[in-house]
C-alpha cells in the first residue's frame, strides 16, 4: 500500500529526512511517534504529495506528486492543527463531500455519532468552533467515507472521554480495509490503538516494530476508583472522564474507552497517595 524508498526531505541545509525505507501494508495500524523535529509531519507530508523529495514515496504504486488527486481520493486526513478555514460547516461537509465523491448524508451521520451538531453549526464559520468541535467535525470529514488510507495527526487529543470512544468504535469499523497511520509525540496516547510502532528520531527509522494486537478498539471498561479521602482537584479530575462520585466522594465509578485505559491509569497515577483501590472490568 504505501512504500518509502531512501526517502529523504531537506529545507536549506537541515536535512529532516534522511533515506527511509518502510513497506507499510493493508490491515497495518501504525503509531508513527518521535519527538518533535524528528521528522514526523515532514513524512506525513512527503505521503500526501505536500513536499517534493529525494528516493521515492509510493501509494498502490502511484507517486503522490504526480498522481496527487487519485492518491487524495483514497486518503482521510485529521490534521494535528485544524486549518483556518472562514467556511461555514454546511459548505465545507457539502465542499469536501463533492471532492471526493462521498455521501454527504454518511458525513453528518459520523458527525452526528461523534458528537457534533451539523444542524446546531450548519452556518457557523469553521474557525470560529471550539477545538473540540473543529476536530470532531474533521474526523467526521475523515472517516464519513471510503477511505483505504488513514493518516491522522494527534487525532483524538481534543475530544472528550466519550467521543473518543466513539472515535475508537468507527476506527475498529475500518482497520480491515484500511491502513491507519497515527502520528504523536506520545506513544501511551496511540498504543492501544495500533500493531506496529515505527519511531522517528532525526530523521531516521530508529524502532520498526509489531505489538501485540490485544485491545478492542470498540470495547469499554466499567471502572470503580476508590479513595482514602475525598479530595476537590480529583473530582474534577474524574468528572470530566463522565465518572459519578458518591456523596461523600470516596467512591467514583464510570466507563473509560478501552483504547484509553493506559491514559486513564496515567491520569490515577498523579492522585496516587490519595488511592484505596481501582476496579476495571469489561463492560458488556
Amino acid at each position: 500500500m504505501i512504500r518509502f524508498e531512501k526517502t529523504s526531505k531537506s529545507f536549506r541545509r537541515n536535512q529532516v529526512l534522511k533515506g527511509v525505507e518502510l513497506d507499510i501494508e493493508r490491515g497495518h495500524r501504525v503509531a508513527l511517534v518521535g519527538s518533535n523535529g524528528a521528522g514526523k509531519t515532514t513524512l506525513i507530508r512527503c505521503l500526501l504529495g505536500e513536499y517534493t523529495c529525494d528516493g521515492k514515496v509510493s501509494v498502490d504504486g502511484m507517486d503522490p506528486r504526480l498522481h496527487r488527486r487519485e492518491v487524495l481520493s483514497k486518503v482521510g486526513f485529521v490534521p494535528q492543527l485544524p486549518p483556518p478555514l472562514k467556511m461555514p460547516v454546511g459548505q465545507l461537509l457539502r465542499f469536501s463531500a463533492s471532492l471526493c465523491g462521498a455521501d454527504l448524508k454518511r458525513m453528518e451521520q459520523v458527525a452526528d455519532r461523534i458528537g457534533f451538531d451539523v444542524d446546531q453549526f450548519r452556518h457557523q464559520p469553521f474557525v470560529k468552533l471550539s477545538g473540540g468541535q473543529k476536530q470532531k467535525l474533521l474526523i467526521a470529514i475523515a472517516l464519513g467515507r471510503d477511505s483505504e488510507l488513514l493518516v491522522m495527526d494527534e487525532p483524538a487529543a481534543n475530544l472528550d472521554p466519550e467521543a473518543r470512544h466513539v472515535f475508537f468504535q468507527l476506527l475498529a469499523e475500518k482497520q480491515e480495509q484500511a491502513v491507519m497511520l497515527i502520528s504523536s509525540h506520545r506513544l501511551d496516547e496511540v498504543a492501544p490503538l495500533v500493531n506496529r510502532v515505527i519511531e522517528l528520531d532525526q530523521g531516521n527509522v530508529v524502532l520498526d516494530d509489531r505489538v501485540a494486537d490485544l485491545v478492542e478498539l470498540s470495547s469499554r471498561l466499567h471502572c470503580q476508583v476508590r479513595l482514602i479521602r475525598s479530595e476537590n482537584a480529583f473530582a474534577k479530575t474524574i468528572r470530566e472522564w463522565g465518572f459519578t462520585g458518591s456523596e461523600d466522594g470516596l467512591v467514583w465509578e464510570g466507563f473509560v474507552p478501552g483504547p484509553d485505559r493506559l491514559r486513564f491509569l496515567g491520569v490515577l497515577s498523579r492522585y496516587a497517595a490519595l488511592l484505596a483501590g481501582i476496579k476495571m472490568d469489561e463492560a458488556t
